[in-house]
Order: C-alpha cells, then structure tokens, then sequence
C-alpha cells in the first residue's frame, strides 16, 4: 500500500536496478547533506491556532505570472529516462495535469521541442552551462521560441559532486552498462521489458548548433559533467542579452550571495544544496532558508528544495517565507513506480498533506502561512 512518499521510494527501490536507483537515491561523499536535508525538517515544528473557520482550504499560489494550483513544482532532474523511456514526457503531462510547473533539466533526455508538443502546463528551462556558450544560447534561444517561461540557472556545479554510490556500481555518463550491472537488469525484468528495443538514453538538447550533433569537446564535458568555471555574477549580463523573462539562480545559500542577486536584478532564487549531490559539508536547505529570505528582504521570490517529504514540510518553508517548494527524488520515485499515474499521486500526496494541515493549523490560503505559526526556530 503507497501511503506515503517512503512507500514510495521503497517500491521504487525494489523495481529499479541498483544502479539505477542509487544514481537518484545517492548524494556527495558520505551523504551527510542528503540526510541533513530530512532530519533539519524534522526539527522544524508549528504551533496551531485553534477556532478557526477552515471549511474551505485554497492551496494555490501565483507565482512568475502563473497560477500554480498548489506551491509544489518539479525540480529538474537529470537522466530520467534511465528509469523509463520518455520519461521527461511523462513528468511534465502529470505537472500539467496538477496544475504545477515542470522544470526541464538541461541534462533531460527528450528535446524541449517534444515536451512543447506534449505537455501545455507552466514549462521552465533550468541551465547548465557546459560545452561552450554557444550551446546554452542555442538552448535559451529554443527555449523562448517554444514559451519555456521562466529560465532557472543552476550556479552550485563549478565541478560535479563526488557520488561514491555511483563510482562503486561503475555509473558513468553516457550510460554504459557493465556485466555486472547488466545482470542485475535481469532481475529486474519489469524495469528491463520497458527498453526492449532501444537505445540507452542521451543528452537531447546538448547539441553542437553548427555541427547538428554532439561535438568531441561536448561529449569529453558531457561525459565528465564539466561545467564552465568561468562562470561568474558578471556573466549574468550576458544571459539577459538572450532571455528577457523570469530569471532564477538554483543553488543559492549564502545570504551575500542572495544579496548580490538581487542587486543584479534576477527575479527569484532557489535555496538549493543540489539534494546533497553536490557539496556535503553544507547546511540544510532549511537551515539555509532564513539568512537568505532576510538577506532578500521580499525583494523577489525565494523558492526552496531538498528533503521535503511531507505536505507538513511544505507548510513548514512556506510559514518560514518560501513562495514555493521543488520536489525531485519523490517525483522520481512515482516516476518509477507507476509512470504518470504515480507522479500525479506523488503531486496529490503533497497536496493532501498540505491542505490538511493547513487546516488544522487554523490557515485557509498559503498567504496565511507565516512566522507567526513558527515554534523552535528564530522567527
């Protein structure tokens, strides 16, 4: 019985592959992050106000010129379609469908063209920039002509994380199975039938514009997740000279850092340790999230990932200033577990734990949800 999002990931773990699930399961170095994300939420606890009238409860939010009918959306992930093919479509159609938005990753495995076509709902672009500037403008560029409407830049991948779980299993980018893994496919015979027939899956949108394929520096960078280290807050001058709408940075922690976005003009930020995949000697998101919403000011948007499992934890960012929540492993875990139908009930897990709790916190609409509500932290 899936009754929670840990019934969830249980599931999923029984019906992927090791390699395969640890690749979405596992974090950076000893996966302290990744924990820290959860146990740091735990901590978080609300204080209730009682007589109140909540026969009607309002989940919705309007965010970035849309509205969202619950402050829940799809983070980006990468590589999903190791988990079943044309699973990028199967994300976005159950985003649309919850009335969320869907952020697709620059490491997706079907082309922005095709999720235009198949999903109608809210669509962000998030960026890495790797392989040359002129693949990310070619993608920016796609990206408007298609009505991607906000562009999300992920600014915590100078290099990519240290994940022990995927060097043990032999995980390497492009996907190129071993023997032992490969035998570990045929125990997994429901995951395995659904690729009878095709091809591992590739980076789609990582395109040498002049080439019309995979040019050899892309695919070494590819390969090796290399990212453009030169990247830097000057630099963001150039991406407003191609992207004219919303413009988010993913991975903000430190309140300076937050500062200096705002004093560059981007339009909303994402606390983000990069789900623990990345650094591990961060802090929580959660613990991150009050320096950078003082830092901020309510100047714009601050939106918040990592560790939320529950609709209770989505109340808790929500009371402490987040807009919003990204969601990522959970999303993949239904993504696994039952395609589309599962990512909708992953979305409606979170929705239903939301809505109840905001009712027997006393709150009617998520405006409500402030400080005021808070307990043990430093309001």
């Amino acid at each position: 019985m899936l009754l929670n999002l840990d019934d969830y990931r249980r599931a999923a773990r029984r019906q992927l592959p090791r390699v395969i699930f640890d690749f979405i399961d596992g974090g950076a170095d000893a996966e302290d992050c990744v924990r820290r994300n959860i146990e740091d939420l735990g901590k978080v606890t609300l204080l209730p106000r009682q007589l109140r009238d909540v026969s009607s409860v309002d989940t919705s939010v309007s965010l970035f010129g849309h509205s969202w009918k619950s402050p829940v959306a799809l983070a980006p992930t990468g590589f999903n379609g190791l988990l079943r093919p044309g699973a990028d479509i199967v994300l976005a159609r159950a985003a649309d469908q919850m009335g969320t938005p869907f952020i697709l990753s620059t490491a997706s495995n079907v082309p922005l063209e095709q999720i235009a076509r198949q999903a109608n709902g809210i669509r962000w672009l998030q960026l890495y920039i790797m392989g040359g500037r002129r693949i990310a403008e070619q993608l920016i560029r796609r990206a408007r002509n298609l009505d991607y409407s906000a562009l999300v830049l992920t600014v915590d991948v100078a290099v990519g994380g240290h994940r022990e779980r995927d060097v043990r299993n032999g995980m390497t980018m492009p996907f190129k199975p071993s023997l032992r893994t490969m035998l570990d496919f045929g125990l997994h015979p429901s995951w395995a039938l659904r690729f009878m027939g095709k091809g591992p899956p590739k980076f789609a949108n990582l395109e040498d514009p002049d080439q019309g394929s995979h040019s050899a520096e892309l695919a070494v960078a590819l390969g090796n997740r290399q990212m453009d280290r030169s990247m830097a807050w000057d630099n963001l001058a150039w991406l407003r000279e191609h992207w004219d709408g919303p413009l988010l940075l993913k991975g903000i922690l430190h309140p300076d850092d937050a500062r200096r976005a705002v004093g560059e003009g981007v339009d909303g930020l994402i606390v983000s340790n990069h789900g623990g995949r990345q650094l591990d000697v961060v802090p929580s998101t959660i613990q991150a999230l009050p320096g950078v919403l003082d830092a901020v000011a309510k100047a714009i948007p601050v939106l918040v990932d990592g560790g939320f499992r529950r609709g209770g934890d989505i109340a808790k960012a929500l009371a402490m200033g987040a807009k919003a929540v990204l969601v990522g492993r959970p999303a993949l875990w239904g993504l696994a577990v039952a395609g589309e139908a599962g990512v909708r009930n992953v979305l409606e897990t979170f929705n239903e734990e939301l809505s109840r709790t905001m009712a027997l916190l006393g709150a009617t609409q998520v405006e409500e949800l402030s400080a005021n509500y808070l307990n043990n932290i430093q309001k």
